[in-house]
Formats: structure tokens, C-alpha cells, sequence
């Protein structure tokens, strides 16, 4: 059999750390793969990229071989702020929870009464004094 011209075979330079190293990228673009949180049908891509520093004399050649994965990133959580300010002109920023502004639900994991904002109502009305206009008499 004829020796071939060309004699560098990946799996064996550098005492096989290449072919480890696709391994290692194979293993990460798997699991990227098999994570839930990411968009299943995008293309993941390992890139090999060899590097050739020949000498001055052209007789030899310095190489580096990197390898790089370009994975799909995980997918974003949407969820809507509800803002505005309060008395003092202080900012303030809260997750709307019930679905729509204003309005009350009951947290289905407590039973409990809660704001749009997730407060439960029975904390609210306990720290809040409540003024019964009914009863109120102006002189």
C-alpha cells in the first residue's frame, strides 16, 4: 500500500487531544440540544479551526488547532411590569401576576386572596386604616 501524502490525522495529533477536544464539544452542543429552555429546531455549529505558523526556512510548520461551539441560547421568560409612582415620586416596579391590572385572584397553590401584584389582600387591609366614609360626620 502506498504511503499517503499527506500524514496528519486528527484523531492522533497531539497524542489524540483533538479528538478529545470534539468530544468535549460534541457533549457540549448534545446537552445544549436536550435543554428544554432552548428553541429545539436552531442549528448548532463545532467549528475546527487550524492554525499554520510555517517557519522562516518553509521546512516546518507550528499549528494550533482550536475547536468551538456556537450553541442556541436559551429562550427568553416574558412576563409584564406593571409601574408607577408613589406620593413621593419614588418609581416603582412590580410583576403583574393576576393577568390583568387591578384585578384580584386567588393564588391557587394557598387558597389565598392576592393583588395583581401578588400582595395578599388580608396583609394589605391589616397594615392599611381603613376609613368608613359612612361613619365619618363633618361639623
Amino acid at each position: 500500500m502506498a504511503k499517503e501524502p499527506i500524514n496528519f490525522n486528527l484523531s492522533e495529533v497531539a497524542e489524540g487531544g483533538v479528538q478529545i477536544k470534539l468530544n468535549r464539544a460534541l457533549k457540549e452542543v448534545a446537552a445544549n440540544i436536550l435543554n428544554p429552555n432552548t428553541e429545539a429546531k436552531k442549528k448548532r455549529k463545532v467549528t475546527l479551526t487550524i492554525t499554520v505558523s510555517p517557519n522562516d526556512k518553509r521546512d516546518a510548520a507550528d499549528t494550533v488547532i482550536e475547536v468551538k461551539t456556537s450553541l442556541a441560547p436559551e429562550v427568553g421568560v416574558a412576563s409584564t411590569m406593571l409601574l408607577g409612582m408613589d406620593s413621593k415620586g419614588q418609581p416603582h416596579v412590580n410583576e403583574l401576576k393576576s393577568g390583568v391590572r387591578g384585578q384580584e385572584y386567588i393564588d391557587t397553590e394557598t387558597g389565598e386572596i392576592k393583588t395583581d401584584t401578588g400582595e395578599k389582600v388580608d396583609d394589605i387591609e391589616k397594615a392599611e386604616k381603613v376609613v368608613d366614609l359612612q361613619k365619618r360626620k363633618e361639623n
